[in-house]
């Protein structure tokens, strides 16, 4: 199949390219690399710059004839959705409008959407099964709920002339290899071992015992590859995590700890809670277990080493102090 992949620069979009190139598919990736970048873009993928918010620039990549769609693209930081809501909106949630809307008008009959377990908000379970009301508590869940609503509504709309399939992902934390260690609003792990290897300061939001569900970013692309072509994932939402449950301190010391350091010799700064936080996170995965047949494979002891001797090679900063 040929598969565009909005957001294939990206931290997750180029493991899915990855996978997709694996699986014998062709990748091409549509991304305007403001926070993606061409050396995550595997060699035998088609890649055009443009942005989910441009119809036009959707259109040409449009011309390439994919068969699916899976669209990724979008502005992933609660931090920064406070600061400018209008980009979330038109980035998250009018340029997933545009993806579909291209959809429709080319005949493209399977698209898989990039949703977040941010939907669930405060006061869910945990672990959190898909049938939970969503209750978004930031301004990027907001438009990350309402672009999921207008996918699965218009895959339901009776008067489209050819079938549109869809399936949205609520993915948990995804961390792994080539994930932005620069970058201070997404991606804890990566922003803790950053931290470290920069012989920085770890700054920790309220008191740390907020809870995080995370998963490699190998075992999240395949599970959207597994789900491609597979009619039992059509029309469902699917939780993508592991089910187990981290504080962010037990994540702390566990990274120090891969350094050889622990609290009482680096430095550790609490701040305020910020604002659209979660308390608890962690995912029912018996869906995706029961309709993909999927399992994340990589413990998180072992998928942190991984990371961390990646991000040791990526920095090639002195031992911080």
């Amino acid at each position: 199949m040929r598969v565009l992949v909005t957001g294939g620069a990206g931290f997750i979009g180029g493991h899915l390219c990855e996978a997709l190139l694996n699986a014998g598919h062709t990748p091409i990736v549509l991304d305007n690399l403001s926070t993606g970048s061409l050396a995550n873009v595997p060699s035998g993928t088609i890649f055009l710059h443009g942005d989910v918010r441009n119809p036009d620039e959707i259109s040409q990549a449009f011309d390439h004839a994919p068969d699916a769609v899976m669209h990724i693209a979008g502005q992933a930081s609660i931090r920064l959705s406070f600061l400018d809501p209008t980009v979330d909106l038109a980035v998250n949630t009018q340029g997933t409008i545009n993806v579909l809307q291209a959809c429709i008008a080319r005949g493209v009959s399977r698209l898989l959407f990039a949703s977040s377990m941010t939907i669930y908000g405060n006061g869910a379970p945990a672990p959190t099964p898909e049938t939970t009301a969503p209750n978004p508590v930031s301004y990027y869940a907001i438009t990350k709920y309402a672009a999921e609503r207008y996918v699965h509504t218009t895959a339901a709309r009776a008067d489209l002339v050819s079938p549109l399939n869809v399936t949205s992902f609520r993915m948990f934390n995804v961390y792994g290899e080539r994930q932005n260690l620069n970058n201070s609003y997404q991606g804890v792990f990566a922003i803790f071992t950053g931290n470290i290897l920069r012989g920085e300061p770890i700054n920790i939001h309220s008191d740390g015992e907020q809870s995080r569900d995370f998963v490699h970013v190998e075992d999240i692309a395949r599970a959207w590859v597994s789900a491609l072509d597979n009619p039992a994932a059509y029309g469902q939402v699917i939780n993508l995590g592991t089910g187990v449950e981290q504080s962010v301190n037990h994540l702390c010391d566990a990274t120090l700890a891969a350094f050889g350091l622990n609290r009482e010799t680096y430095s550790i700064v609490h701040h305020p809670s910020q604002p659209g936080d979660m308390r608890r996170s962690a995912a029912d995965i018996r869906r995706a277990q029961e309709l993909l047949g999927w399992q994340p494979t990589i413990p998180f002891d072992i998928g942190m080493m991984r990371f961390i001797d990646w991000a040791k090679q990526a920095i090639k900063s002195p031992t911080p102090r």
